[in-house]
């Protein structure tokens, strides 16, 4: 456990706790550490810019999903519980729009529409979006349990969350619907593209926890 809190970061190549990530000699002067297990730089994303950050995200890298679940969002950070609902009340929501940019297109809406006919349309609605959201996670979670090889570790709680949640980034070209008009199909290119960055960040993580306890037992041996 003490082993555990002093090793605060993770390299993104191989998944081994390091203690630090590099160390600053003046401003601007810095050298980036590198792990005792693999013996290169843990996490050169130290010194990148967010726009190269953001790039290899878009292009599914494994590392920095990991820089960024592991090395940037910690757990230990105060303001890490209020990032975790923000992100979920914002994920809900982009599916309630997604669900009713849909609907919209089967439903006529307009000041005839009745009470129970907007009360029926929005119990549906949230079951919809929950309901779907639940399943999800749910194929994810078995997913990992019945692959020996890719997933061979089962992450927390809430690791497992904000994986899910930071990599559904692409949600966020939903909102380009609200201003230009866009044909339905375009939501299901979408979630292809929210499914396969789904798919990267949860490999990792579980990758990243069947190496941390591998690589601790290793140690303490």
């Amino acid at each position: 456990m003490d082993r555990e809190r002093e090793m605060e970061y993770r390299c993104v190549q191989c998944g081994f706790g390091v203690k630090t990530l590099f160390v600053q000699y003046s401003p601007g002067n810095i050298r980036l550490m590198k792990c005792e297990n693999c013996q290169v730089v843990a996490d050169e994303y130290v010194e990148c810019e967010t726009m190269i950050l953001l790039i290899d995200l878009i292009l599914h890298k494994p590392k920095a999903y990991r820089h960024l679940l592991y090395n940037m969002l910690k757990e230990e950070s105060p303001k890490f519980k209020g990032l975790l609902w923000k992100l979920t009340i914002g994920y809900l929501l982009l599916d309630v729009y997604r669900y009713l940019v849909l609907e919209s297109g089967d439903e006529e809406w307009g000041l005839s529409t009745s009470f129970s006919s907007l009360v029926w349309t929005c119990r549906k609605m949230f079951t919809d979006v929950f309901l779907g959201n639940f399943m999800l996670l749910f194929t994810f979670l078995l997913v990992m349990k019945i692959s020996p090889s890719r997933c061979a570790g089962t992450p927390r709680c809430k690791d497992f969350l904000l994986a899910i949640l930071i990599s559904s980034y692409f949600k966020i070209f939903l909102v380009a619907m609200m201003v230009w008009e866009f044909p339905s199909s375009v939501i299901f290119i979408i979630d292809l593209f929210v499914l396969s960055s789904n798919t990267m960040a949860v490999q990792g993580v579980s990758f990243f926890n069947h190496k941390s306890s591998d690589g601790v037992g290793e140690k303490n041996v």
